[in-house]
């Protein structure tokens, strides 16, 4: 867990039980983890004026950032279909600066992506010096879907893991921070919001057929992420497993995350240039 956090109070910190980060390869069971907010948080106005105390030190953080122009922060969203991921982008992101902030979703590789390593598409969309950029799914599809519908043998999947440590690694060394976010919902959850797609007129652009299908290999797809969260965790770029059930107490904990990654990036306005 990060040392510091801008909650106050010891209710508050009750709440990190229900959040776990992982730092460095050690067994990863999501059964054992908990997808729902902790019965101490009832109070939706408290916790809707965290989330802008927090929202609004990114912010700040992010003028800083962006004239500073010197490191570059990225922020990497994954889950299982339907678990939240724009959801999210909308409510912890949707108020910075869009001048320095860009959303990169990555979908099926085209012809000309899959004639490359795979890192080659995902290596051009980085964030720039001074900017936050957020992958709406990202590099670890080929290990996941890879994994699970058995798209590449064990061992190109075994190197893979080793790729995408290298990839992160370079990226820290050359001055952008990483945030690697795992939305963790309920199988009954995702069933519900699914559901909701096929009701609700303004989320109908979201439903594919296909997500049914996907649902039923469930425990692969869980047994993957597993799998590729211990593989890649490291202390420098940590998976951070968040409770997703209930959308306001995943933004709360997640635009706390932020927050304390941009205060300890410590950007600094410039002062006049000559």
């Amino acid at each position: 867990m990060p040392s510091k956090f801008p909650w106050n109070g010891w209710e508050q910190m009750l709440t990190f039980i229900f959040m776990k980060t992982y730092t460095t390869s050690e067994p990863v069971d999501l059964s054992r983890i908990s997808t729902e907010k902790p019965d101490n948080l009832d109070n939706k106005l408290s916790l809707k004026q965290e989330i802008k105390d927090n929202t609004e030190g990114m912010r700040s953080y992010q003028q800083k950032l962006y004239a500073e122009s010197k490191q570059s922060l990225l922020v990497i969203m994954q889950g299982m279909d339907a678990s939240g991921k724009d959801s999210t982008v909308r409510h912890v992101f949707g108020s910075l600066n869009p001048q320095g902030v860009q959303v990169y979703s990555f979908k099926q590789p085209e012809a000309s992506e899959l004639s490359r390593d795979f890192l080659w598409r995902v290596h051009r969309e980085v964030p720039a010096k001074g900017n936050i950029r957020i992958f709406n799914r990202s590099h670890y599809e080929d290990v996941l879907i890879g994994r699970v519908r058995e798209l590449h043998t064990p061992e190109r999947i075994e190197q893979y893991y080793g790729h995408i440590r290298n990839f992160e690694k370079l990226l820290l060394d050359t001055g952008t921070h990483i945030v690697k976010i795992f939305l963790h919902i309920s199988k009954t959850e995702q069933e519900k919001r699914l559901k909701e797609r096929m009701e609700n007129p303004e989320k109908m652009w979201k439903y594919h057929a296909s997500d049914w299908k996907e649902r039923k290999k469930w425990k692969s797809y869980e047994t993957a992420y597993e799998i590729a969260i211990s593989e890649t965790a490291s202390a420098e770029a940590p998976w951070h497993i968040i409770p997703a059930d209930d959308r306001q107490y995943r933004d709360y904990l997640i635009s706390g995350i932020v927050l304390e990654k941009l205060r300890a990036m410590k950007p600094e306005f410039p002062g006049m240039s000559a």
